[in-house]
Formats: C-alpha cells, sequence, structure tokens
C-alpha cells in the first residue's frame, strides 16, 4: 500500500509540474493540448461597439459552443492605456486610429494582423423631448446651447472627434467651457437621454439605440479625421489563435450585416 501511494504522488507530483508548461506551449503555439483557460478570448473594444458584439458574440458561440468571447467595453485610450501596463486582452478594437497606432508604435501588436473594421458618423443630439430648437453644431457657441456633453478628448475618440469638428467650425474656445466631459460615449449618450445637458456628440449608432434621444445634425465628413475602427491582435495575449479566428469572424457577412443593422459603415 505504502509502495502504491508513493508512485500515485509521484504521479500527481509530475502532473503538477507540466501543467504551467502545458499553458506555456498551446499559448506558444506548439501543438500541445489547451487547457480551459485557451477557450476563452479576452476582447477590448470601444464603448460604442457594445450592442452589436453581444449580438455577434451569440452568433460565435453558435459554431464555436466551447469558447468563451469575454468583452471588456469603455474608452479606447482607457483600454489601450490597460493593455500597455499588461492587462490581459487577446483581441483590441479601437473607435479610433490614434490608440491603435500607439500600441502598434511599442511594438504591442502583433505582426500583420491589424485591419480597419469599421466607420462611423459624428452626430449631435439632443432629447427627445427638447424644445430648444437645435439644429446645428454652431449653435452650441449660442445662448440656445447652456451645457453640451462629449467624452473626455484626453481619452475617448467621440470627444476627439467633437473637438475636431467644433476647432473646424471656430468654436471650441466658446464650446468648450459649456463642456461636460463624459467617460465613454455612452456615459455621453445617458447625459443627453436624462436632460442632464442640453445636447451632445456622439456616434451615430449610439443616437440610434437610445430612444429618449434624437439627432439634431450629422457632423460634416471634412470637419474631423475619418472615424474608423481599427483592430489588431495583441501580441502578448493568451490566446492569439483564438483572437485571430474571432476577429476573421468579424470580417464575415454575418458579423457585417449585423454592425450596419446598428448603423456602422462597412469600408471598402
Amino acid at each position: 500500500m505504502k509502495h502504491a501511494f508513493k508512485i500515485t504522488a509521484l504521479f500527481l507530483a509530475i502532473l503538477l509540474t507540466l501543467a504551467p508548461i502545458a499553458d506555456i506551449g498551446a499559448a506558444a503555439g506548439t501543438g500541445l493540448p489547451a487547457l480551459s483557460a485557451s477557450r476563452k478570448v479576452d476582447v477590448f473594444a470601444a464603448a460604442s461597439l457594445t450592442d452589436p458584439l453581444n449580438d455577434i458574440a451569440k452568433l460565435y458561440a453558435q459554431a464555436n459552443p466551447t469558447v468563451k468571447i469575454a468583452y471588456r467595453f469603455g474608452a479606447s485610450g482607457d483600454l489601450s492605456a490597460r493593455i500597455e501596463k499588461g492587462a490581459r486582452a487577446d483581441l483590441f478594437i479601437s473607435a479610433a486610429t490614434q490608440q491603435m497606432d500607439t500600441l502598434e508604435q511599442k511594438g504591442l501588436i502583433a505582426d500583420g494582423t491589424r485591419t480597419n473594421l469599421l466607420g462611423n458618423d459624428i452626430v449631435l443630439i439632443v432629447p427627445a423631448n427638447s424644445a430648444r430648437g437645435i439644429t446645428r453644431f454652431e449653435e452650441c457657441a449660442t445662448d440656445k446651447v447652456r451645457s453640451v456633453a462629449i467624452g473626455d478628448p484626453a481619452s475617448v475618440p467621440a470627444g476627439q472627434y467633437a473637438k475636431e469638428v467644433f476647432t473646424s467650425l471656430g468654436i471650441w474656445d466658446k464650446v468648450e467651457p459649456k463642456a461636460k466631459f463624459g467617460s465613454d460615449v455612452r456615459q455621453v449618450l445617458s447625459m443627453v437621454a436624462s436632460g442632464a445637458v442640453d445636447c451632445g456628440v456622439v456616434y451615430k449608432t449610439d443616437a440610434l439605440t437610445e430612444g429618449k434621444v434624437k439627432i439634431a445634425a450629422v457632423a460634416p465628413e471634412n470637419s474631423h479625421s475619418p472615424v474608423v475602427y481599427p483592430a489588431a491582435v495583441v501580441k502578448a495575449g493568451r490566446n492569439q489563435n483564438g483572437a485571430r479566428d474571432f476577429m476573421s469572424f468579424l470580417k464575415s457577412e454575418a458579423a457585417m450585416q449585423v454592425f450596419t443593422k446598428y448603423g456602422f459603415k462597412t469600408l471598402k
């Protein structure tokens, strides 16, 4: 019995020693069996993608029932900063090129995986029951508008685009004192929907998801940088193969139909 116990204990010790090696091997693509962690794909994505990506995850699960897509939604600047600090992410989808450029310049993006996934429009929104008669971006500089919500330009792409629009119109210096900065575009949307501000600047796709707001104006395309959503596999990700597979699915016709349903633009 003692002899059998020693053999069993030794066998268990060997298994415990080999387990982390198997995990490393799977992540490095050596062909060793993947552990349960490798069946999860951690996706960091811009807050404006919340609704379509949740729908797409359900579609993906139909063909890949053992794979879990775990999302973290937020401001692209905040998400990219977390990746720089070593946060676990396999795939990053930004709402602007700037944040992706930074990660790529620092060597944090897997070579050859970056792609421009989608486009969008910038719009001025007001509460659905607003009686202030706001119909143009230029009116944000007038007495018609007491407060305007935008994403924080320091970290929120939608806020960066908003600042570009107001700067292009030559009124940023008058709008900035009235600005209420949101931590992401969904917070801006919520501020307008609740009536906490007179108007706000968001993506068209966000405006279409909220019945308590209405679109007052669409920003001219030449008033801001093109709204492009780049996606890329994170070099330090633990499941690069899973990330590549999911990103391929995001570019499929089925996924693009979901994106267009929510108002996103497909890129040629």
